[in-house]
């Protein structure tokens, strides 16, 4: 159960609430002497390492055969853990819409529990590759955001529009599912 995919999952997982607990601190640096800015390079290096872990953990658990259950829960769950992670502190202190990411927490807790209903009733639920790509906008989104890097808004709205689409993709496959009898 515990292999190296997984192990960067978890990794994942604690690296998130300590780069909230950054985003919501910038006086760590700020009271020492350090502008403000490092705060923002700090947080923004965690979530580029917690994010690399996600395409290394996919990677490694396909090339050497590791796919495992807990690895099916702890990748998505991670990939959550980190994202919201850093949009609910960017909201926190300002710096991303409320109403974007109302949206995107709206669309991910109802896609889990559609998942989870999949899962119950032995459906594959592996992401598509709207979901993919919604998760790599949502990264670059979280980058820009951090970074205070000009159009972060225009790539958070646009990470909303990938969110809402792979959701509605996600629907329509599981409805579908339902019409051919398999739930």
């Amino acid at each position: 159960m515990l292999n190296l995919p997984n192990a960067l999952a978890s990794l994942r997982i604690l690296i998130a609430p300590f780069m909230f607990w950054i985003i919501l601190n910038p006086q760590l640096f700020t009271d020492n002497g350090f502008d403000i800015t490092w705060n923002y390079y700090f947080a923004s290096l965690l979530f580029v390492l917690a994010s690399a872990t996600d395409f290394f953990d996919g990677y490694i658990a396909r090339e050497w055969n590791q796919m495992t259950m807990l690895g099916a829960i702890l990748d998505p769950l991670a990939d959550k853990m980190l994202t919201l992670a850093a949009f609910i502190g960017l909201m926190m202190i300002g710096e991303a819409s409320a109403w974007a990411i109302y949206i995107i927490i709206v669309r991910e807790l109802f896609i889990t529990g559609i998942r989870t209903v999949a899962v119950s009733e032995g459906l594959d639920v592996k992401a598509s590759w709207a979901g993919k790509v919604k998760t790599v906008a949502q990264m670059i989104a979280i980058g820009f955001l951090l970074m205070h890097w000009p159009f972060a808004d225009l790539l958070l709205w646009f990470a909303v529009f990938l969110t809402l689409y792979s959701g509605f993709e996600y629907l329509w496959g599981f409805r579908a599912s339902l019409q051919k009898g398999s739930i």
